[in-house]
């Protein structure tokens, strides 16, 4: 079995009798053991606020140690979720901070310059000295700081991005609904996954800037995209459908 114990500890576990007589109990003991921990290192999480390997193994795969997971505990973060806010950028230390304040793991303004490279086919300026004006507009909407802090370290100007915030839609989904053409009110209504709804209306097909047309007038994309082809477009296929006539389903 490969040792797991850090690299100033042992290179294996010590034998049962060594953890009794540092007070642990058999059960214990071997639970650790068997978890390949050595002593002095079960001896560091536990002092650290991590009484059981299974945890231990946890922390230590999300990159943690027995120095670095202290404030995560304190902030009440599960394992998973300090991996979520490292794939996003942000240090142990940071996200441990963002989760006090009730922030859920969202990218940073990078992400968005993606999206936008992506969506339109060349980048938007998104200046560093942004964030604060947007954080400001957005507080003085009454957005709460929680809510407004991921608008603004995703690069949205604050007066745009106060209906989606106010709407509760994920900053990076809400970037993809709005260069789709959807208002906040129309995405909160969706319930779908940003990148999947791109994609299945990409694949069918339809220009960007008539994908919220379509669905918001209740059509799928193969649907959209075979209404398309016969030269109707999104309004008189809503008619159409009214009056029950054909629209080319099937």
């Amino acid at each position: 079995m490969e040792t797991l114990s850090d690299p100033d500890g042992p290179e294996r576990p010590e034998d049962l009798h060594e953890w009794t007589a540092r007070g642990y109990e058999v059960g214990e003991a071997r639970r650790w053991i068997g978890a390949g921990f050595a002593l002095a290192d079960a001896d560091r999480w536990r002092t650290a606020g991590v009484y059981r390997p299974g945890p231990a193994l946890s922390w230590r795969t999300a990159g943690l140690t027995p120095y670095t997971v202290r404030p995560l505990l304190r902030a009440g973060m599960a394992p998973r979720e300090a991996v979520r806010w490292h794939e996003l950028g942000y240090s142990h230390a940071e996200a441990a901070e963002r989760h006090l304040a009730g922030e859920r793991p969202h990218p940073r303004s990078a992400v968005r310059r993606m999206l936008r490279r992506l969506l339109r086919g060349s980048p938007a300026p998104s200046p560093e000295d942004g964030g604060a004006e947007a954080m400001g507009a957005l507080l003085a909407a009454g957005i709460g700081p929680a809510a407004a802090r991921p608008f603004a370290d995703t690069g949205w100007a604050g007066p745009e991005a106060v209906p989606w915030a106010r709407a509760g839609i994920d900053p990076a989904r809400a970037l993809i609904l709005r260069e789709l053409g959807f208002t906040a009110a129309e995405a909160r209504s969706l319930g779908a996954d940003a990148v999947e709804l791109l994609r299945a209306w990409w694949d069918a097909g339809v220009p960007r800037g008539e994908v919220a047309a379509w669905a918001v007038a209740g059509f799928a994309p193969a649907e959209a995209a075979r209404l398309r082809a016969r030269g109707v477009d999104p309004e008189r296929a809503r008619v159409l459908r009214a009056l029950g006539g054909d629209t080319g389903r099937g």
